[in-house]
């Protein structure tokens, strides 16, 4: 009986052993857990303070993209920044929108009364001044010898070439700025002062037959007058050539195609006619 009470006493106090070690293994658990919670704790009060001390670094801010300001502006990239900058205005449109084609327009721009009008008067200043300069050379050829013998040939033959040069360039101004009036004067008073000059020389192919039989040994001033109208035409005459073979031998691509453009070709004409002038005063006028 004593044995089995012993017995039972034994498993009592290894039962309570049991709980009290199970109870002491979760208390422990419970302490580890409690210890870890205040570790992370720490650790983030830690962190916190860390980053309030330590400044973050800045981003950096992508500027805004521009936008165009009006109708003539663009967004381009310069120097690696975005900028607005300014670009070339279209043209506005001269034409107004109607039904009328371009060709109906330009017919109602080309005013033919007034081309009409400038055509009448070239011939008038082609035929009648040379008439009136014949017509002194016949009727009044004593008078133009006592006047006129005080010249000197070279003179007479640069002031023939003068006015013929004037009528040429007036003519080729006239070409390029076909709108202005000034050109268009300028070559009927040129063209009108050539004849007049060419009617009292009695400008013609044989002319140094007209001249002798008019003027007898005075001849040699008219016949000096229409050399010099002849070299001013020869020039031109020489230009045209050379100016044509430079359009059409010539590539565009090729350092001589300078010499097409506007002012290059009024200089290239203007070093022919003097060339020309040259030639008729240094040689052909000692040939009468």
């Amino acid at each position: 009986m004593a044995d089995r009470i012993a017995d039972g006493v034994e498993s009592e106090r290894t039962v309570m052993a049991q709980t009290d070690d199970a109870a002491g293994a979760s208390d422990a658990v419970d302490i580890a857990r409690n210890a870890d919670t205040t570790a992370a704790s720490a650790d983030t009060h830690t962190g916190n303070a860390a980053n309030a001390q330590t400044p973050q670094t800045a981003q950096p801010q992508v500027p805004p993209t521009p936008q165009p300001v009006g109708d003539n502006t663009a967004i381009e990239i310069i120097d690696g920044a975005i900028a607005t900058v300014d670009v070339s205005k279209h043209p506005v449109a001269s034409i107004p929108e109607s039904d009328l084609s371009l060709a109906d327009i330009e017919r109602s721009r080309s005013r033919p009364l007034q081309w009409s009008v400038y055509g009448v008067l070239v011939l008038i200043a082609l035929i009648a001044p040379y008439w009136l300069g014949r017509t002194f050379a016949v009727n009044r050829t004593a008078w133009l010898v006592e006047h006129l013998s005080l010249l000197n040939v070279r003179g007479v033959a640069f002031v023939s070439w003068t006015v013929t040069l004037l009528a040429v360039t007036g003519l080729g101004l006239m070409i390029v700025d076909v709108r202005k009036w000034l050109w268009r004067t300028v070559f009927v008073i040129g063209l009108a002062a050539e004849q007049f000059i060419a009617g009292l020389c009695l400008l013609r192919l044989n002319f140094w037959y007209s001249t002798y039989v008019v003027y007898g040994k005075s001849a040699g001033l008219a016949n000096a007058a229409n050399l010099g109208i002849i070299a001013a035409g020869f020039g031109l005459a020489v230009f045209a050539v050379l100016w044509v073979g430079l359009l059409v031998l010539v590539r565009k691509d090729s350092p001589l195609n300078v010499l097409t453009r506007s002012w290059a070709s009024f200089i290239m004409f203007f070093v022919i006619e003097l060339i020309a002038l040259a030639i008729v005063l240094g040689a052909l006028l000692n040939m009468f």
